[in-house]
């Protein structure tokens, strides 16, 4: 750079002052922004000074990260102050040069390279349809610029929808237009549900508002209430993009979903969850429908699953052990059902309004595999004693039916010469039909894609009703399913699950309930990243749907809410009956709505055709289900075995054990217990890091010592420590052993029982780079300070690098804390490592001219 201090202003000029040339480069003119920035100019900056000072004017600062040159800082030409007078430099120049002051010195386009103030756009601001008013511009988007998130506390808690929807400016209550005067009734409403005034309300100061909310405004957004109310209520965002030529495919999917599922959903509702098979088929008539309604996955399909059935099933087979009701009371057992997938429903619809939609991540991988591999195990098992027809003798034997895996399998081993042939000979023969088919589509679809349409299963269901009424197999010992019907005779019985007469039965369901929405919002979940969105780039299906996990989770949670007031089944959205869907030409949620009513025909017109299906197929059919459940572990024990993850096949191989050969409570217990523990070490556990240098490197760079010491070469005299993320409560406890271990040891991985084999001189100087601190809560910022008085009194010089900004909380909290005055002020927090070496070797040398 020129002594004279001014930048070059042409791109030759600044080529050559990169240049290592031995003739000075001296501009023939001073560009404009010096004269902006020179003594008495109006557009001076004249800010107070930020956290970042220049130790001494003859040290060359470190390079500005959005400029390429290096620059010398100096008070005067003639004068060489001592680091206690020497002007502070000021990173806010860099701001204010680019949104400011260069701006307002030169009238043209600025031509100071990555300080340039001004993208001028080449064109228009180009203009797109909204669904919500016609049309809106596009921009660069941005955060409310008035501060740090300045809203009110309600924002904060609830949300910006509900901020700014409920208790937002123009409400109907006294609202004033822009003359001061209080607004008609209908002007009120009109504006409360455009979302109010934006510039003045009556008071005429201006209105404080979220930055949703401001970035509407901006961007030619009128109707902002219609927006929230369309984002969370997606069907009047798809109803209004629905075509004809939807119909069809939503049509044969609704049908082939119908013959493949209504069958299994009587199978879950009888066999597992031990409850009148109509109830099976309420999952199918109400949930799907409401979840079209509020689901953000267009082509996503709820219903009842085998493992929630199962796990509802346990708690019914609770209810009858603890002399509450009896076996035979299907009432009761419907009763309990309803609570169960009432709870179910209102334990993830709260999850959705309070924004816990991460609580899919909370379940490891390794607990949900042997926990689902266990429950198909259970499953198989289970539907063993009414494939081999033993179900009568199964009621007069203690644990047979509601005992353990190992229990029932015992039963099994000592029973089977009573099994009944006929039974036994239909039940293997459906399931064999069914494994055949399923794995001759599997090898077939890449080549014949419609013999996914082949409904195989409702085809068996069909010819064993007809066999067996034709050949009386029902006299012949065969059971069958005889009269579906309704517990109470109503065809849809209607009773609230949140009663006073129900709370013992919600005390017991509790736990369970729990891991049924949770298991079920996986699952949902999984199913729902996989299908996407519904369009595509070809413009085919739905545009403009977003999926959101909270409010899957409020779809989900109203879904089982209106379910359980039907005693259904808890239903959620399943992979493979999804993808069936997809497969079959289901494009919109239109399709779950013609599930809903062609299962209303069904209920109303066909059930006394199911009177001659024998039970002993819907076994079967489930049997394939439990199959395919267990499957899809083999894949997972080989990549953790392949890996060397001895922990995880062992926690696998634990909630696996305990759940087949105790209980599943057992089972889920330790499961959830287990990822709890695993969740509470990972986020508790420091990541610090300690520091070197890379020899040969200029600029100098540092690296982890602990992941390549050979690569890297220690400080003398400073231990240099990387905190590479938030700090908080959690993660705050073991942050003092851990940086005694680095001054100890120069590691982490040492154990504490070794002798100090770190020279103490070494830690003489203490640099934190803190630029992963993204976050700091009152907890961590007290550890902090204890953590600085400490290596203060012990007379070590501490030092923070690439600091947050002036303006952040983590500085605020800095400075809050005395943090900041404690390490000796602004000056020892600096922009780099680089530069808190500089400061440690100026502080060296100051102190022993001093002494």
């Amino acid at each position: 750079m020129s002594p004279s201090g001014s930048r070059p202003s042409t791109p030759q000029a600044r080529s050559h002052s990169h240049s290592h040339s031995s003739s000075p480069h001296q501009p023939s003119t001073s560009s404009r922004l010096k004269h902006a920035h020179a003594p008495g100019s109006p557009h001076r900056d004249n800010s107070p000074s930020p956290p970042f000072h220049t130790p001494a004017t003859t040290l060359p600062l470190p390079l500005n990260p959005f400029d390429s040159e290096q620059r010398t800082h100096r008070v005067d030409e003639n004068s060489h102050p001592s680091p206690a007078t020497s002007t502070p430099f000021r990173p806010q120049h860099w701001r204010n040069y680019s949104t400011h002051n260069c701006s307002q010195a030169q009238g043209e386009p600025c031509e100071h390279g990555r300080f340039s103030p001004k993208i001028r756009p080449t064109s228009p601001p180009t203009s797109v349809s909204s669904t919500l008013d016609g049309h809106t511009h596009l921009g660069h988007g941005g955060r409310y610029p008035r501060g740090q998130s300045i809203v009110g506390g309600v924002n904060v808690v609830l949300g910006d929808a509900v901020g700014d929807t409920v208790f937002g400016d123009g409400n109907i209550f006294g609202d004033r237009g822009e003359n001061g005067k209080r607004l008609g009734w209908s002007e009120g409403w009109r504006r409360w549900w455009e979302g109010g005034s934006d510039d003045k309300n009556g008071s005429g100061r201006k209105t404080v508002m979220s930055t949703t909310r401001w970035l509407a405004t901006t961007h030619g957004i009128k109707n902002k209430r219609r927006m929230y109310l369309v984002y969370y209520f997606p069907f009047l965002q798809w109803v209004t993009q629905y075509r004809w030529a939807f119909f069809k495919g939503d049509l044969i999917a609704a049908l082939t979903m119908a013959s493949f599922y209504l069958p299994m959903s009587l199978s879950y509702a009888s066999n597992l969850g031990h409850i009148p098979p109509i109830n099976g088929l309420y999952s199918f008539v109400f949930n799907p429908f409401v979840y079209a309604l509020f689901g953000s996955c267009p082509q996503m399909v709820v219903g009842p699953e085998a493992a929630g059935s199962l796990l509802l099933g346990s708690v019914i087979k609770s209810s009858i052990n603890g002399g509450n009701h009896g076996d035979d009371d299907d009432a009761m057992n419907a009763r309990v059902a309803g609570v169960v997938t009432g709870m179910a429903g209102a334990v993830i619809f709260i999850a959705g309004i309070t924004r816990l939609g991460f609580l899919d991540s909370v379940l490891s991988r390794p607990f949900l595999r042997g926990f689902i591999s266990a429950i198909g195990f259970v499953i198989l098992v289970d539907q063993l004693i009414p494939e081999m027809g033993l179900g009568h003798l199964a009621k007069h034997v203690g644990g047979a039916i509601h005992g353990s895996s190992l229990d029932k399998i015992i039963f099994l081993v000592e029973n089977v010469k009573n099994a009944h042939g006929l039974t036994c000979a239909v039940a293997f023969g459906s399931f064999a039909v069914i494994m055949v088919c399923r794995e001759l589509k599997r090898r077939l679809q890449p080549r014949i894609p419609s013999v996914a349409y082949v409904p195989d299963r409702f085809i068996v269901v069909i010819l064993s009703a007809v066999l067996t009424w034709h050949f009386g197999w029902d006299k012949q010992g065969l059971d069958i399913l005889g009269d579906v019907k309704s517990s109470t005779g109503s065809p849809f019985p209607f009773r609230f699950p949140f009663i006073p007469s129900h709370m013992h039965h919600v005390r017991e369901a509790m736990s369970t309930s729990f891991l049924i929405a949770l298991l079920g919002f996986f699952e949902s979940s999984v199913a729902a990243k996989s299908l996407g969105e519904g369009g595509n780039r070809h413009g085919e299906g739905l545009q403009g749907m977003s999926l959101s996990a909270n409010r899957e989770l409020v779809a989900l949670g109203v879904a089982n809410v209106v379910g359980g007031c039907f005693m259904a089944l808890p239903a959620f959205g399943g992979y493979g009956r999804s993808k069936v869907n997809a497969a079959t030409g289901g494009k919109t949620p239109m399709s779950s709505i013609l599930l809903s009513i062609i299962t209303v025909i069904c209920i109303l017109f066909l059930l006394p055709y199911f009177y001659y299906l024998p039970k002993c197929v819907l076994s079967s059919m489930i049997s394939v289900v439990a199959y395919s459940l267990i499957e899809e572990a083999p894949p997972d024990i080989l990549f953790f075995a392949r890996l060397r993850a001895y922990p995880e096949l062992f926690l696998m191989t634990l909630i696996f054990l305990a759940t087949v050969f105790y209980s599943l409570t057992l089972g889920i217990a330790l499961g959830i217990g287990l990822s709890l523990l695993a969740v509470v070490r990972h986020a508790t556990k420091p990541r610090i890091q300690i520091l070197g240098r890379v020899p040969g490197t200029s600029p100098p760079q540092f690296e982890n010592a602990e992941l390549s010491p050979e690569r890297v070469e220690s400080v003398e005299g400073c231990l240099i420590v990387k905190i590479p993320e938030p700090l908080t409560f959690a993660n705050t406890g073991e942050l003092k052993n851990r940086l005694r271990r680095l001054e100890l040891y120069g590691t982490t991985a040492a154990h504490p029982a070794l002798p100090r084999v770190r020279d103490p001189q070494h830690n003489s100087n203490v640099i934190f780079d803190v630029h992963g601190v993204t976050g700091l809560d009152g907890s961590g910022t007290q550890v902090l300070r204890e953590i600085v008085d400490g290596y203060v009194e012990r007379g070590v010089r501490v030092f923070f690098c690439r600091c947050p900004r002036e303006e952040s909380a983590v500085w605020r909290l800095f400075e809050g804390s005395g943090v900041v005055a404690r390490v000796g002020g602004r000056r020892h927090f600096v922009r780099s490592v680089e530069e808190a070496l500089r400061m440690t070797e100026l502080e060296r040398l100051s102190g022993e001219d001093f002494a």
